[in-house]
């Protein structure tokens, strides 16, 4: 039982899962699960009360039964104590203590992130101010590698999302020019297909292929159809470089999504099987190549989430997202709808909630700063997100056209969001992508976009293509 009083008001919390989820930050997924605080003085009694639990405890009370749930297997059986070691002593207040000192530096938390539980930095996210989560998250440094290396120190990652809402060639390669013409695309350049196919997956799968290995394009492609899709295109001989799957918090959640910890293991082999990623100077080939996305009340909308409030759930996810070692981890933090994130308010929150968990717990994250057209939310939030996320050291963000994307029909980041960080943080593409760019003199030395009037000679077949395909379809 975790109890206390405040203003001659007794508050008892019957278990850690209990406490965790009245000690959250609001938001309306979890009064919609019924795991919320009744009110104010009720939340800021359990955040009281979840400070000074020790961080031992998440590792002698499982939220989610050990016996029922392969996630919460995952989390025990992989906990690294020797990792744990120098913060074992402390509680849920002391750490969040320990990680705003100057101790905490870049080199310790990367140490320190296998001994950490997803409960243990749900909790301190939950009693840690909005510039508390920049501070720490800034000093984490996720660095992972594919044909390129993402999360060094004053960089910022874009995938770009060329969507079609019937999977269109020319739609697609239009939007994909468009975006490259930006600078956007080192982090990935990555379709949701409008049909997840295996015939729709293949054809776009090699139409990547092609574009990159034309251009010399130093990046990766990916095609978020199912998992099972993609070990079926790659048994085929499909050209795949990363494996896409979401991916949640709880067993139940997964199994909602068709998956499990075996098949995750299964693509992970494949995909690395097929040796497609660059081999660096150092001699390191590029073999980080999953890709996963989460997002906030996916395990509700499931009825999966276990009683557990949706950030807590949220940051479990990231155990699953850690154990395959990914290149990028997104969080596309306001897609589900206000249902579970109400406004803008709840949105940014959430967002820099899921960058830091994810960042302590050692993953390369990303956020999709988006929102849906019913939600209380405009543009204006999603800048102020947008720019918090890159302050607090983000790895990659979307770079959708227009920043509307008319296949899923959401509100997300453009092209120009990506040049606007870079420019007022001082922040720059992937090494290798940004000599890419240069040396085609889409950006000059200083970083700075070249007029689209003087388009790179290397992409004016691909616009005469575009064209006539335009004007085929007009006829």
């Amino acid at each position: 039982m975790y109890k206390t009083h405040i203003t001659h008001q007794a508050y008892d919390f019957k278990t850690l899962r209990n406490l965790m989820a009245k000690a959250t930050p609001p938001r309306s997924g979890d009064y919609l699960a019924g795991v919320a605080a009744a009110n104010h003085l009720e939340r800021v009694a359990a955040q009281w009360v979840l400070a000074d639990v020790p961080l031992k405890q998440f590792l002698n009370e499982a939220l989610v039964p050990y016996e029922q749930d392969e996630v919460t297997r995952l989390i025990i059986d992989g906990h690294d104590s020797a990792a744990f070691a120098p913060v074992s002593h402390l509680t849920v207040g002391d750490f969040r203590n320990w990680l705003l000192s100057d101790a905490a530096g870049t080199e310790a938390l990367s140490v320190l992130a296998p001994g950490l539980t997803p409960e243990m930095v749900a909790a301190v996210s939950k009693i840690m101010r909005i510039q508390d989560l920049i501070l720490v998250a800034k000093k984490c440094r996720v660095i992972t590698r594919f044909r390129n290396t993402i999360g060094l120190e004053n960089r910022l990652s874009t995938r770009l999302q060329p969507n079609h809402p019937t999977d269109h060639p020319a739609g697609v390669a239009a939007s994909l020019l468009d975006g490259l013409l930006y600078g956007c695309g080192d982090a990935v350049i990555g379709i949701n297909p409008a049909s997840d196919n295996l015939e729709a997956t293949s054809r776009l799968l090699h139409m990547l292929h092609e574009v990159i290995e034309r251009y010399h394009i130093p990046t990766q492609a990916c095609i978020l159809a199912h998992v099972t899709t993609t070990l079926k295109a790659i048994a085929q001989g499909a050209p795949v470089d990363l494996v896409f799957q979401s991916i949640a918090g709880t067993q139940k959640a997964n199994d909602s999504f068709g998956i499990n910890l075996n098949l995750l293991h299964e693509a992970h082999a494949a995909v690395q099987e097929l040796g497609r990623g660059s081999l660096f100077e150092n001699g390191i080939l590029g073999d980080n190549c999953m890709y996963f996305e989460t997002g906030q009340g996916s395990a509700l909308s499931a009825n999966a989430h276990e009683g557990l409030d949706q950030q807590t759930c949220e940051a479990r996810a990231y155990a699953v997202a850690r154990k395959f070692k990914p290149l990028l981890v997104n969080t596309v933090v306001g897609f589900i709808g206000p249902e579970y994130l109400y406004d803008g308010k709840q949105i940014i929150r959430a967002g820099l909630e899921d960058h830091f968990c994810g960042k302590l717990l050692g993953l390369p994250m990303g956020c999709d700063v988006c929102y849906t057209n019913h939600a209380e939310a405009d543009q204006d939030d999603m800048d102020m997100l947008l720019t918090q996320f890159a302050v607090a050291g983000g790895t990659f963000i979307m770079g959708v056209p227009g920043a509307d994307d008319v296949m899923l029909n959401y509100q997300s980041t453009s092209f120009h969001d990506a040049l606007y960080l870079r420019q007022v943080l001082g922040l720059r593409p992937a090494p290798e992508f940004e000599q890419w760019l240069q040396q085609h003199q889409i950006f000059n030395t200083d970083n700075q976009l070249q007029p689209l009037s003087d388009i790179p000679a290397l992409f004016k077949p691909a616009l005469q293509q575009l064209q006539a395909s335009a004007d085929e379809h007009q006829r």
